[in-house]
């Protein structure tokens, strides 16, 4: 079959698995992928009157928000409060986000290189409510890769 016969699948959303460089507890409930944007610079060339060129300028990279149920072991809360300590570079880790399909074959890939919690967001208690605590670790990152 030819590459342009085939047809278009959606996948699920839940079958994913986060791998963090080191730590054997990365298993959440959800997971955000970052929005990656090139910023556009709007240049204005003398005698051309008609508008502007729209040039390609610096990379935005967002963030990756993994979240789930609080846990009694504390190795993610740990490695944030290292980088809370100044102890950045000794804190970067490669994280992987990986999507399977129905039959479990890998169906995408997202490799974060260099990444690091910048943000650790605890769970909201309330006595009146029957929710389980999230915590939530938000990841800044130097590379992306997918395949």
């Amino acid at each position: 079959m030819g590459e342009e016969n085939k047809r278009a699948e959606g996948h699920a959303a839940f079958r994913f698995v986060v791998e963090i460089e080191g730590l054997s507890e990365a298993y959440f409930t959800s997971c955000t992928l970052p929005a990656l944007e090139v910023e556009v610079e709007e240049e204005r060339e003398g005698g051309f009157n008609d508008g502007t060129h729209l040039l390609p300028g610096r990379i935005k990279r967002g963030t990756v928000t993994l979240r789930r149920g609080l846990a009694a072991s504390s190795a993610l809360l740990k490695w944030y409060l290292d980088v809370l300590q100044g102890k950045v570079q000794e804190s970067r880790r490669q994280v992987s986000v990986i999507l399977y399909d129905s039959l479990g074959e890998q169906v995408m890939r997202w490799d974060f290189g260099g990444a690091y919690p910048h943000k650790w967001k605890g769970p909201t208690l309330d006595a009146a409510s029957s929710t389980l605590a999230i915590e939530e670790l938000e990841l800044s990152f130097e590379s992306v890769a997918v395949s």
